[in-house]
């Protein structure tokens, strides 16, 4: 394989906003459905042909008839960034996302992947170009790459699509609320004078929720759990920065068959706590200005806040209200593992980041240098 980008490449993502973003302070907007599949980029030199996930790891010996179709339908050397899809019929009629299959393809067993392919095919959706031919096109504005991308993908009708956009933010607002029951997960907007950088949140991401994928560092056994039937109470989760992994909160709420059914799925992970991250707490008896897990606040004096450390190898996508300081302020809401997340790359970037304000100025309290203008 030969090509003007050649892998690994780290896809560039995306950085969660509350609504539809004003393209006017983002010299100029394009809109696109939010897919959710796996991410995947495709380089394709004739023959050759292999599907890279957003953590650069091999998709292609998973997916056979996306390569198969992709020979079929896409240019004959090209790298392009999209996204592998699982979509069902539903049963109210049409054609409905479903996360839960693809993850299914992800199997070790090649009787298996064969069957599945059959059973449950895969379509891939493009949305940016990397290169054509022997040109490289990242270094160019999106607009300019989108342009190429209409040309070259001009006629494609499946398995391998090339998704919509819009410039309008009333057409995209139409959006948000409209494929939500075709089970796409919101809306992209990204800024048409920008270029590809590769792993920067340079995207702007319009969710229906807002969602956060988080490493699940420990466990809590629930206050009914037994020796003869131990429960899982609540997952300790995890976000990386500068300073390692950082307790970020606790996703609770399962069904009781759910709760035992967690508990033998992650005995393989369980580790001593001097081999866990969070082994440096073990000094903390008392309160601590983290609230950290196994400590003490004085709210919880008397409570059994120990926990089961586990080796911060899985990644889960939780959904939550707001933030308070670098915590959820409320219990997180479970809603997938994210099996195609590495730990590493769960940080506090991939939030939203909340504009500061001043309470006075929402009471109307005067610091002595804030004007009525100001206030209004």
């Amino acid at each position: 394989m030969d090509l003007p980008v050649m892998p690994p490449v780290q896809p560039m993502l995306a950085k969660s906003v509350t609504g539809i973003p004003d393209p006017a302070k983002h010299g100029g907007l394009s809109f696109e459905p939010k897919w959710d599949g796996f991410r995947c980029i495709v380089f394709r030199d004739g023959d050759e042909v292999e599907l890279a996930s957003r953590n650069t790891k091999p998709l292609t010996r998973y997916f056979p008839e996306v390569v198969a179709a992709i020979k079929e339908q896409l240019p004959e050397r090209c790298v392009l960034d999209g996204e592998v899809f699982v979509a069902l019929r539903s049963p109210g009629g049409g054609d409905r996302l479903e996360f839960e299959k693809l993850q299914e393809r992800i199997h070790p067993a090649a009787s298996r992947v064969k069957l599945l392919s059959e059973e449950t095919p895969a379509g891939f959706v493009a949305f940016d170009l990397l290169a054509l031919g022997d040109e490289s096109y990242v270094g160019r504005p999106f607009a300019e790459r989108r342009a190429a991308l209409e040309r070259a993908l001009r006629g494609v009708d499946g398995p391998c699509y090339l998704t919509r956009t819009t410039e309008d933010p009333e057409v995209a607002e139409q959006w948000f609320s409209q494929f939500e029951g075709a089970g796409l997960d919101g809306v992209v907007a990204k800024p048409l004078g920008a270029r590809y950088e590769q792993n920067a949140r340079t995207m702007l991401k319009i969710k229906h929720e807002r969602t956060a994928d988080c490493v699940v560092a420990g466990y809590r056994e629930h206050k009914t759990s037994t020796p003869q039937r131990p429960l899982i109470g609540s997952l300790l989760l995890g976000l990386y920065t500068d300073d390692g992994l950082q307790h970020v909160g606790v996703s609770a709420s399962f069904t009781e068959k759910r709760r035992a059914e967690l508990f033998e799925e992650l005995q393989p992970l369980v580790v001593p706590i001097e081999e866990h991250p969070w082994g440096r707490w073990a000094e903390f008896l008392t309160a601590n200005p983290d609230r950290v897990p196994g400590t003490q606040s004085r709210w919880s004096q008397g409570k059994d806040l120990s926990f089961t450390p586990l080796r911060p190898e899985r990644v889960v996508e939780v959904a939550y209200d707001h933030m308070e300081g670098r915590r959820f302020r409320h219990t997180a809401q479970f809603r997938r593992w994210r099996t195609d997340r590495d730990p590493e790359s769960c940080g506090y970037d991939q939030l939203e980041e909340v504009v500061s304000y001043d309470l006075g100025r929402i009471l109307g309290i005067s610091t002595g240098s804030t004007t009525d203008q100001e206030l209004s």
